[in-house]
């Protein structure tokens, strides 16, 4: 059984059998880099800070609508995390067909710098951590790590659940160095930021996810470079929501 109480735009859940609390807030304001509000819920009152972007043109409730943060709850109640579910702008960047590559990418690299001059230093500031945790399903995966090698001494980890990490096939044969700064099998094989190598990184797929040669070609690069990492290939599961929920509880406990 669980309680609900509301108080404005914060909820908490208390569990009954034994009065643990997670505390659901969302957040929305008016983002300059946009011109335009972002919307997002955030879970947990402490902890290691994750960012936890949606799949290909979801929204911040994805997570909890399909039981990612449930799947979470006792390290949230415990205090050992706190997850921003952020929004994206999917629609009006890399699937926005009507309009050109190069505005697609431009819109891109603003919610790019919401995520990194308004966002993480609420995140930061929150939860007095110095780093943030970059985490994802699909094309949420993509975020998370693009952010990650794009900003690394801002990020301490990346699970990337299932991800892509080649974006050009949105570009129709578009590139210029917008798009080579956002590829990261293009930008990471000779980035040499030192904070690349002190980063955790998983990279989980399985055995039968398209994305599982993308997980592959991402992992050799970064093999190549000598960076520590995790390619987690999962047997007899499929790119859904099932292995998601399997994979983001058993990343988070190894924190």
């Amino acid at each position: 059984m669980k309680i609900y109480l509301v108080f404005k735009n914060t909820f908490l859940y208390l569990k009954a059998a034994n009065f643990c609390i997670m505390v659901e807030t969302y957040k929305k304001w008016y983002s300059p880099h946009l011109s335009a509000d972002f919307e997002l819920l955030i879970f947990g009152k402490s902890g290691y800070p994750i960012v936890l972007f949606p799949t290909s043109m979801g929204q911040y409730y994805e997570a909890k609508d399909f039981k990612l943060i449930d799947s979470v709850q006792q390290f949230i109640e415990e205090g050992k995390v706190k997850i921003y579910c952020v929004d994206s702008i999917d629609k009006l960047s890399w699937y926005n067909i009507n309009i050109t590559p190069a505005d697609r990418i431009r819109n891109h690299i603003w919610y790019d710098q919401l995520l990194l001059k308004e966002l993480a230093p609420i995140a930061r500031q929150e939860t007095g951590v110095e780093k943030i945790i970059t985490a994802g399903c699909s094309f949420g995966g993509y975020h998370a790590a693009n952010f990650a090698f794009r900003h690394p001494w801002l990020v301490s980890h990346v699970f990337s659940m299932s991800g892509i990490f080649d974006i050009r096939g949105h570009l129709n044969d578009f590139y210029n160095d917008d798009v080579y700064f956002n590829n990261p099998v293009d930008f990471l094989p000779h980035d040499q930021n030192r904070e690349l190598w002190n980063m955790k990184i998983a990279l989980g797929t399985s055995d039968r996810d398209p994305c599982k040669t993308d997980n592959e070609r991402l992992s050799k690069i970064l093999t190549e470079k000598g960076i520590d990492h995790w390619l987690d290939v999962r047997e007899n599961a499929d790119h859904d929501w099932p292995i998601w929920r399997e994979m983001f509880p058993e990343y988070i406990s190894q924190l």
